[in-house]
Order: C-alpha cells, then structure tokens, then sequence
C-alpha cells in the first residue's frame, strides 16, 4: 500500500561537498518512484548549487556561503545576507524538512528554519552535536555506503518502503553540456586533483600514464579548479603532446566532457562521482579513504583500494601519512597504487563498453 502524504513539496538541507550531494540523488529518484508529482527544494553552498539542479525532482535551490560568510562576518551582516537567507529559507511551508548532511554546519541551517526538521539520530549523525538540531530523529547505520544511508533516510522521514533497487542518480537529460573548446575526437579524462594531498597520486604516475595513454592513440584532459590545481595540470600537460589543461569550467560543463570521455582515472574527489552518474567507465583510486562507504557507484566503475597488506592503517582518513617516519603530506598507499594497474583495469572497462555497444 503506498502511504499517503498530505503535501508534495520537501525541503532538502545539504550543503556539501560535491560528491555528498550526488550522494543524495538516488534518494530523490526513490522517492519520485512513490510519487511522480513530489518536489523538492533544496539548501546548498553556493559552490555548488549545480549538483540539484540536475535532478528533475528539483524546483528551488537556495544558496549559502559558508565559506564567504565566515571569511567576511560583519562585511556580510551589514550587506544583509544573513537577514535575506533566513527570509528565503523560511518564505514557504513545507510538508517535511529534510536535513541529508547531519553535521554540525547543517544542523545550524535546521535551525534556524521554523518547524520540525528530520536528521539523523545521535548514534548516526556525521558531526556531534547536530543530532539536537531535529525535532524527529532517525536511526541509519553508519556501517554503509553513503547512498544507502541516504536512501534509509529519505525512506523512513517520507514513509515508504525502502526500495532495495541499484541506485538510479535519475538525472536531467540536458544536466550536461560541453563547453565551447575544440576536443580531440578519443580522450581520456584525468582527475589528478583532490582535496587532501593524502589522496593524490604522485604526479611521476600521472606522467607514465599519459604515455601509455598515447600509445593507444588517447588525448588527456587534464581538470582545474582552484589555482593550485590548474597549475599542476598545466604543469603536467606541458610534458606531453597528447595532454589537454582545461580552464577553469562549471560543473555541468565538466560533467559534459567527462560524459563523453572513452574512460577516466580519478582520485578521490568529487569530480569522480561524476564519471559514476555518466556511467563513463573509470577507475579511482582509494588509499587513505574507503570505497566501502563512499565509493564510485554505478555503471563501468571500479576502484583500486589500498591493501592492508602492507598498508594496516588503511583506510587512516588522515591528511598526513603516518606510514613512514617522519610522517609526509604525500601517501604511501597511494604511491603503490601502479601505473600498469591503473591502465589494465581501465581497459578491461572500455573494452566492455565497446563490446556492449
């Protein structure tokens, strides 16, 4: 028996970061499944309020600026922002209030939003204390993959059956598109970036790999996003022929480029949760943090995991590594990962592709 719910719209709290909010979109697809006509607002940083308007299920999106407003508290007070982001954020009745980040950040923006919020229960929320922000508290067990989390979530605030379906990210048709820059005609895309130096691949593998990608007759596009990171693709790309540095790109026109990418190689970061929504076949590489709870899910993807033989402290989640003494910024575990691995796997995942079609 489908449950009955009085009001269709829903307000979404969840900020960041860019591979959380993909996270969430799986849920919004379930929850469309129950019923067709459900809308859903949604609270994002202002960085990366992209990530919902993919989703069709999608109607407002309401933007915040942590980041901007902490580095300019009283210069954002005196311009109003806070006072018009309250405005907006209360403007509408809502029939539930969802928050989907359960740390302290969101539990902030609960609230300050009038009436009862759902989240997460104290044994489950990602942050203490954010558990004391919501009126209706929800146990999810944090022993698995973020997108069932978020499916457990959604499911149980909204009253349904928790679907037990492979997560479906039921993106916009047009949620991509390729930005205006000539491209070769086969390219591989390469996610040299991450937000922990921990988790980059040291950039001698990205060198071997771009080689080898050229034997095959492969471009590269390299990704930029903050000044750091176009330098070290710029920096890479000018030792080779068949490399790309891209500027500096929306979200929705990266995701237009990795869309049509023959394959992709990742480090953990955001931008290698997108090749999972495109289903572009790629391979990310997972030393100090766990595929387990936040790996690339969906069509084509595998991982490359840091083995507790040597690696016991694997997965550490810390931004230095401790493996060696003294401790470094550049990981142990993510320097074995090989390169001839790293190309093997990736070509056993476009040869797939070509032979489906």
């Amino acid at each position: 028996m489908v449950p009955v719910i009085k009001s269709k719209r829903v307000l979404i709290i969840k900020l960041t970061s860019m591979g959380d909010l993909m996270h969430a979109l799986p849920a919004l697809t379930d929850a469309r499944s129950v019923w067709p006509d459900i809308v859903f607002d949604w609270v994002v940083d202002e960085t990366f309020a992209e990530v919902p308007s993919w989703h069709p299920a999608v109607d407002k999106i309401y933007t915040s600026a942590h980041r901007r407003w902490k580095k300019n508290f009283w210069a954002s007070t005196r311009a109003g922002e806070f006072k018009r982001f309250y405005r907006e954020l209360n403007r509408h009745d809502y029939d539930l209030v969802i928050d989907a980040q359960n740390n302290v950040k969101s539990s902030f923006i609960s609230m300050l939003r009038r009436g009862p919020v759902h989240g997460m229960d104290k044994a489950s929320v990602a942050e203490q204390p954010a558990y004391l922000a919501y009126a209706n508290r929800i146990p999810i067990d944090k022993n698995q993959h973020a997108i069932a989390r978020q499916r457990q979530l959604f499911a149980t605030a909204l009253d349904y059956p928790l679907p037990d379906s492979t997560p479906d990210y039921g993106l916009r048709q047009d949620a991509f598109r390729r930005p205006d820059i000539a491209l070769p005609d086969r390219y591989l895309f390469l996610v040299h970036n991450a937000s922990w130096t921990t988790k980059l691949w040291p950039q001698s593998h990205w060198h071997s790999l771009i080689e080898k990608a050229g034997g095959d007759g492969f471009h590269v596009l390299l990704p930029g996003g903050n000044r750091e990171e176009l330098d070290r693709a710029e920096t890479i790309a000018k030792a080779h022929d068949n490399a790309i540095a891209l500027p500096r790109l929306s979200l929705s026109e990266t995701g237009g480029l990795i869309q049509g990418a023959a394959g992709a190689v990742c480090c953990d970061t955001g931008l290698a949760h997108l090749t999972a929504m495109t289903g572009t076949p790629a391979v990310t590489l997972y030393g100090p943090t766990s595929a387990r709870l936040i790996g690339t899910t969906g069509k084509k993807q595998d991982q490359l995991v840091a083995s507790p033989q040597p690696f016991h402290c694997a997965p550490c989640y810390k931004r230095d590594c401790h493996y060696r003494q003294p401790k470094t910024s550049m990981s142990a575990c993510m320097e074995a990962f090989t390169v001839e691995e790293a190309w093997s796997t990736l070509q056993v995942l476009m040869n797939d592709r070509d032979m489906s079609g």
